[in-house]
């Protein structure tokens, strides 16, 4: 199933781009962009969970630079019967964290140094455990590809919005047309991701209860991670927020129409449902 909706998002993409090229430039721009998005498909692929992390500006850790956290982490892939993820650390202050990779074996489980530091062992736990019941559930091949292809596609709609060639007579009597075509591209990239992400992180929250063993330690931490999000700002590429935890633009200013499109669920239905397993 995750393949198929790798395979339908991939086509979906494809078919934006070679449009934006159609309009732009017509068949030339149609030929050129296909070929972009080509080469976009075979790299979000293969090299999308680099892409992210390089985007989080996060680093590989191992076990002699991080024992306690490295321990803590293979524990628990342990107990969720998964291979043991590699270990990152983004340096932001804010307390979030992600997991990335095509596959489980390929998992990489991303901390942000913020969070390390402001949350008790039985909340980085609960955390932890959520991240791996994403690649227990290979969440991650979908929601890494999405952010790697959004990321493209807002890149291109800005660089064309600016640098955009094709008949210029056609644009020129339409630009209302143009306009509308650089908003909707990012926003269409985002809303693929809003609604890969939604039913992942509920799905995700629940298992990740079971693997950490109690529900409590992942609903504290929610709570926790959302106050400090709308404090503590973080520095990250939007088309790679929904692979986090907690959305980390939460306290980011001047988002405009983007902010409109959040691709997680409120942090206070997440943490009724976690609620909810503890008292059944």
């Amino acid at each position: 199933m995750q393949m198929l909706k790798v395979v339908a998002l991939m086509a979906g993409m494809t078919l934006l781009m070679v449009g934006l090229g159609s309009y732009f430039g017509g068949a030339n721009g149609m030929v050129m962009m296909f070929l972009f998005a080509s080469l976009m498909n075979v790299g979000s692929y293969w090299f999308s969970d680099r892409i992210v992390l390089r985007m989080y500006k996060a680093q590989i850790v191992d076990r002699n630079s991080e024992p306690q956290l490295y321990a803590m982490v293979e524990r628990l892939a342990r107990r969720a019967e998964v291979p043991m993820p590699k270990v990152a650390i983004a340096p932001s202050e804010q307390p979030n964290a992600f997991a990335t990779g095509r596959s489980p074996a390929k998992g990489v489980v991303c901390f942000t140094r913020g969070i390390l530091k402001l949350l008790p062992m039985d909340e980085l736990e609960g955390v932890t455990a959520h991240e791996l019941a994403h690649i227990k559930h290979r969440h991650m091949l979908v929601g890494t590809v999405a952010a790697t292809m959004a990321g493209m596609i807002m890149m291109v709609s800005r660089f064309a919005m600016f640098f955009g060639g094709g008949d210029r007579d056609r644009r020129d009597s339409n630009p209302v047309a143009m306009i509308a075509m650089m908003i909707l591209a990012p926003i269409a990239a985002m809303i693929v991701q809003m609604a890969i992400s939604r039913q992942n992180e509920y799905q995700a929250d629940r298992t990740g209860a079971g693997i950490a063993g109690r529900p409590q330690g992942l609903a504290n931490a929610l709570r926790r991670m959302d106050a400090y999000a709308h404090q503590i700002p973080m520095d990250v590429n939007p088309a790679a927020a929904a692979l986090a935890i907690v959305n980390p633009l939460s306290g980011r200013k001047g988002l405009g129409l983007m902010g409109l499109f959040s691709t997680h669920p409120a942090t206070e239905e997440r943490i009724a449902r976690l609620e909810a397993l503890t008292q059944a």
